[in-house]
C-alpha cells in the first residue's frame, strides 16, 4: 500500500477508484463504499426481483418458456418504449417490471442482428432531476 494510501486509510481499490475518477474529469469524489458483502445484500431489491420471477412463470403460460424451440419473435423493444411511457404518464409501477422483463427476454432471446454485449463506459449517466 502506498503513502498515500496509508496516509488516507484507503483500500488500494479505493486508492484507484479515485484516481480513475479524477483521471475521467470527475470533479466530485465518490465517498468511501462499504464492503462488497454489504453491497451485495444492499444494491438489489428482492420484491422487484420476486415480482419479475412471478411475472416471468405467468408468461411461461401466455408466451411459451424461456428459450423454446419456435418461440415467436416478438417485438420487445417496442412494447417497452410504450410501457416506459405508459409508466411516465400513471407512475404505475407494474410497467417497470414489465419492462425489466422484456429486457430480459431480449436479453436472453433477442435476435437483433447486432447482438453483442461489450461492456465499457459510455459515461451517459443518469442525470440529476431539477
Amino acid at each position: 500500500m502506498s503513502a498515500l494510501n496509508k496516509a488516507h486509510k484507503m483500500t488500494n481499490t479505493e486508492y484507484l477508484r479515485q484516481h480513475l475518477l479524477k483521471a475521467c474529469g470527475y470533479t466530485e469524489v465518490a465517498q468511501s463504499l462499504p464492503a462488497l458483502n454489504s453491497l451485495l445484500r444492499s444494491e438489489w431489491s428482492d420484491t422487484f426481483e420476486q415480482l419479475m420471477h412471478n411475472r416471468m412463470v405467468m408468461g411461461a403460460f401466455r408466451y411459451g418458456l424461456l428459450h423454446a424451440a419456435g418461440k415467436v419473435n416478438y417485438d420487445r423493444v417496442e412494447a417497452m418504449i410504450g410501457r416506459l411511457q405508459e409508466f411516465q404518464q400513471t407512475g404505475n409501477t407494474e410497467l417497470l417490471v414489465d419492462v425489466a422483463n422484456l429486457c430480459l427476454l431480449e436479453f436472453e432471446e433477442g435476435r437483433h442482428p447486432l447482438k453483442h454485449f461489450k461492456a465499457h463506459d459510455d459515461r451517459a449517466h443518469v442525470k440529476i432531476k431539477q
